[in-house]
């Protein structure tokens, strides 16, 4: 059912509405770590370290991707917000007539890439084989990626976080199911583990779609709804496309990244990728509450209701800080417990080796959180530029670490390369947000104050 996050507690609605996007999220990264966890455990270090080269490769598109089904969700959640039902449709209609011709560029582009950008990264040569099959599947299925992101992007726009949450439970389960099928069972390698992921992704998104057509009559498309109006695609695309950009200009420094840590072989390779198998699990509360600040954002702009965005950013700031201060001391005492779960114990380099990646990372996760909050609340209100921005700060400090510090310090060097660059972006980003929405504040109290003089 909907959600109008325009009147009531901030602190119950984000709560109430992260909730469910947690839980969520989570099982997606359940998904993803066996994954891991089956390659590691049935094929071997190698098989992990294949699957872990092509992270970045796959966030590159993945991450567009995600951005562009965000960004127009954003559009939706206004309409939503300013009770415009009429535009609301049509917001929906052009997302899907936008993400489908996106889609089919993304794909035929990313397949023609896929072996110049792993040479590129410098990847192994007894690693290199599999990490292109691996990839090369998920990149032929991104239609099912983009299929659930923009069902579930739109259905969080009207405040609803759970009904994504219930059908990414099932994609969990069948693909945990299709893992051993194709693992264990029939001997298919890391192609397995990717053909797993593309089917479960497009369950999980036909099944969503199946459910919303018959469940929510405010997204009954008519004829004039499909009328494809170029000043109202572009307004679209001027939220979705910065925000694409945004994740692709971060994986664009991950990927830099990660050509450097190919250099020092498969053996850190794999504890680089179970380390950040764990980072990502922990990091799901952040990411919640960032999904959850673009949707409360961008109804409350829409309502007129500015001051109720500055209150629930604060809320969730407190909120933020709680959960990732404990999440850093979890990582810090149980990391190694976490990382046996991809690797046999008998691999200690590896294990401790992803350890020291843990220890390092845990006390910047408050500064992740932060990051999170306001960029997603930046673009919640229609600021694209700096979160953008924000991501090249990010780009250019994972260049600079990338060219420097793993030649002076070695793998730690790769270690402190994500926590320095997420204060580089997180501290524009706070700096563009109070500024924001002071002026938002300002220009709505001289409103006021000439409405009631008139």
């Amino acid at each position: 059912m909907t959600k109008d996050m325009t009147t009531g507690s901030p602190l119950k609605l984000i709560l109430s509405f992260s909730i469910p996007l947690l839980i969520g999220n989570i099982f997606q990264q359940f998904y993803s770590m066996v994954d891991a966890i089956i390659v590691g455990r049935f094929i071997g270090v190698k098989a992990l370290a294949a699957v872990g080269s092509t992270g970045a490769m796959f966030f590159l598109v993945m991450g567009f991707t995600l951005g562009i089904t965000s960004g127009f969700s954003i559009i939706v959640a206004q309409r939503f917000g300013a009770d415009d039902k009429d535009g609301l449709r049509r917001s929906v209609a052009t997302s899907i007539i936008l993400c489908a011709i996106i889609t089919i560029l993304i794909t035929a582009i990313s397949l023609v890439t896929v072996k110049p950008l792993l040479n590129l990264m410098n990847t192994p040569s007894d690693i290199i084989n599999d990490a292109n099959s691996y990839i090369t599947i998920l990149y032929a299925g991104i239609i099912t990626t983009v299929f659930y992101n923009m069902i579930s992007s739109i259905l969080r726009a009207l405040g609803d976080s759970r009904t994504p949450l219930y059908f990414l439970i099932v994609a969990s389960i069948l693909n945990i199911i299709l893992d051993v099928f194709f693992i264990v069972t029939l001997s298919m390698g890391v192609s397995g583990a990717a053909y797993a992921t593309v089917i479960s992704q497009g369950v999980s998104g036909l099944l969503c779609l199946i459910y919303t057509a018959k469940r929510y009559r405010i997204l009954k498309l008519q004829k004039k709804d499909w009328k494809f109006d170029i000043p109202f695609s572009l307004l679209h695309l001027k939220v979705g496309i910065p925000m694409a950009l945004q994740f692709s200009i971060t994986a664009v420094g991950v990927i830099i990244l990660q050509g450097a840590l190919n250099a020092f072989g498969s053996t850190l390779i794999a504890a680089y990728t179970a380390a950040m198998k764990v980072e990502q699990l922990v990091m799901q509360p952040s990411i919640s509450f960032g999904v959850t600040m673009a949707t409360y954002a961008g109804q409350n702009l829409g309502a007129g209701k500015i001051h109720r965005i500055k209150e629930g950013v604060k809320k969730c700031s407190y909120l933020s800080l709680i959960v990732n201060v404990f999440a850093g001391i979890v990582v810090f005492l149980f990391g190694r417990n976490f990382t046996r779960l991809f690797i046999s114990g008998a691999e200690t380099e590896v294990i401790e080796s992803a350890q020291r990646y843990l220890n390092i990372v845990a006390p910047f996760f408050i500064i992740l959180g932060l990051l999170f909050i306001y960029r997603s609340t930046l673009q919640g209100i229609g600021e694209a530029f700096v979160p953008m921005m924000a991501g090249v700060a990010e780009l250019v400090v994972r260049v600079v670490v990338a060219f420097t510090l793993p030649q002076l310090l070695g793998y730690t060097g790769i270690c402190l390369a994500s926590p320095i660059a997420w204060i580089a972006a997180t501290i524009p980003l706070a700096i563009a947000y109070f500024m924001k929405i002071n002026k938002l504040l300002s220009k709505q109290n001289e409103n006021l104050s000439l409405s009631k003089a008139q």
